[in-house]
């Protein structure tokens, strides 16, 4: 059953009325019914609920009486998908902490604005990126708090301070359906990256959406390949599991191979991925000797699933529901899912916006759009964040009479299916990873030698979209690629540097003196004279 409500200051906002009250419940649900079931495989470790729930009261009662951590206080993960992340998820929930996953491919600079902008108090990482924690103190010394506490996963022991027995049942802080469960950081179209703010009410709707749509059981076995820390793997799969009753395997390092194998051996039901990956799969001759016939829901979204890519996901798993999906990490993962009985034609749609969102289309100035006509989203529901962290101006830019302004272009045909046609703001879309053009502009300005720079997105066939940067330079014979990736690495994660290069006299403008990037896009590259590609 469906009501309304008014929820964070916003009126009208369709509730399931039936629902979880917080993110430990779920997990509290299973005790009971899958105690000793499998909740999460590793590659290095499983865990059953029973074992999740007291490993992870462990963690939060050393939290909470070694290291004094409270409720609303911030709490860092630097982990890859290993069976620590999961235990620091619902011990922090325990506490009523915050979790802030940091995205493990960023660079030295911009892990120091996120764990200096959300002023975290503990930080767990994994002792491989030991070196780039060095490296912020040198960055900015002022990055982590003074009393910081840093504990490294397999170093010296200091991750064994968190699992001290002696300390088993932490005091459970009472939690408010609107209180802070995770604050994720998105790429910012100033160069800076702003904190998203996940509620609890809004997980747990993202998660009764799912179930809801996808009829997904405790019979489920997923298999996370896409990192935990981005919301599709924190709630579209390892979160959506608990509340299921499923099993989550993980992969710590996408390998085509491994996937498959992995796959195979645990006869994984539930996939859910980026386009991308699946592309990838499908060139493999391992893959091709299968008939995944055990599959029984795919999942895809993030980037544009083309036909080409459909096609091989109807003949490789046969009896799969195919189910599009459209959201963001403002979203709390869906706002849009395919349904499991859905027309041919509308292959190209991500489906009908879930059960309780409030999606309309804008021409902007207020005039909502009619049936068939463009827009950008605008999207509410319990799901929609409550605010950026200590952002005001993205708060006030970002949501109007309710709605957050998704940035997204799209439209609705008369049955209610939605289509996203382009991005508003030059996001490029990278194998799932979204990159603003304007943050890897503002790094390859910082040359003394680049006068101006352009970014866009480069159709890729394996990867959605590459990093093309159209340069004017007044050095242009003394440019070295090789210089000015390894300056873009210095500031940016791998993933965000530009990988293809063209070198201009002037780039292209309106009379307004804005750049045309629709025109950089349409260029021909037998038509450029002085193009440059890496290797």
């Amino acid at each position: 059953m469906i009501q309304e409500v008014e929820l964070f200051g916003r009126q009208s906002i369709k509730v399931f009325a039936n629902r979880p009250k917080n993110i430990n419940d779920i997990l509290n649900m299973q005790l009971a019914a899958n105690k000793q079931k499998e909740a999460i495989v590793t590659e290095e470790r499983t865990l059953t609920y029973e074992e999740l729930e007291r490993y992870s009261s462990i963690i939060a009662a050393n939290l909470q009486r070694k290291y004094n951590i409270q409720k609303g206080d911030r709490v860092a993960t630097i982990i890859g998908n290993r069976y620590h992340f999961p235990l620091l998820v619902f011990a922090c929930v325990k506490l009523g902490a915050i979790m802030v996953p940091v995205n493990v491919k960023l660079s030295p600079d911009e892990m120091a604005y996120i764990l200096s902008h959300s002023e975290v108090k503990v930080i767990v990482s994994d002792s491989q990126y030991a070196t780039q924690l060095s490296q912020i103190k040198e960055i900015n010394e002022n990055a982590l708090p003074e009393k910081t506490n840093i504990f490294l996963i397999d170093g010296e022991d200091s991750f064994v301070h968190l699992m001290d027995s002696r300390n088993s049942t932490p005091d459970l802080t009472p939690l408010e359906e609107v209180d802070p469960a995770f604050i994720l950081y998105t790429s910012g179209t100033t160069g800076r990256p702003k904190g998203a703010v996940l509620s609890h009410i809004g997980v747990i709707h993202s998660l009764m959406n799912y179930q809801s749509v996808f009829n997904t059981n405790s019979t489920m076995k997923t298999l996370i390949a896409v990192p935990m820390f981005h919301v599709t793997g924190l709630v579209g799969q390892l979160l959506h599991m608990v509340y299921v009753g499923g099993t989550s395997y993980s992969m710590e390092r996408y390998q085509n191979k491994k996937y498959i194998e992995l796959t195979l051996q645990h006869r994984i039901n539930f996939l859910f991925n980026v386009p991308t990956i699946f592309i990838m799969m499908s060139t493999e001759e391992e893959f091709k000797k299968h008939t995944f016939d055990f599959v029984t829901k795919v999942a895809y979204g993030g980037s544009p699933i083309y036909k080409q890519t459909y096609q091989i996901l109807q003949s490789a798993f046969p009896n799969a529901e195919l189910h599009n999906a459209y959201g963001s990490t403002e979203t709390s993962s869906p706002a849009t899912l395919m349904p499991r009985a859905h027309p041919p034609e509308k292959v190209a749609s991500v489906g009908l916006a879930v059960p309780v969102a409030d999606i309309k289309i804008m021409k902007g100035e207020g005039e909502e759009c009619n049936v068939g006509e463009v827009g950008e989203l605008f999207i509410k529901g319990p799901m929609v964040i409550q605010e950026y962290w200590r952002n005001e101006d993205a708060n006030f830019k970002s949501f109007t009479n309710g709605y957050w302004q998704s940035g997204d272009i799209g439209t609705m045909d008369e049955e209610g299916y939605y289509y996203i046609l382009d991005r508003k703001k030059d996001m490029i879309n990278r194998g799932g990873e979204k990159i603003f053009s304007i943050e890897v502009e503002d790094v390859l300005k910082k040359l003394e030698s680049i006068r101006e720079a352009a970014v866009i997105g480069e159709p890729d066939p394996i990867y959605g979209e590459r990093v093309k940067a159209f340069v004017v330079s007044d050095q242009l014979k003394e440019v070295d690629i090789p210089a000015i990736q390894g300056h873009c690495q210095t500031y940016l994660a791998k993933f965000k540097v530009p990988e293809l290069f063209e070198f201009l006299d002037e780039l292209p403008r309106n009379a307004a003196g804005k750049i045309l990037k629709n025109s950089l896009k349409e260029r021909r590259e037998h038509d450029v004279k002085r193009a440059v590609e890496s290797s």
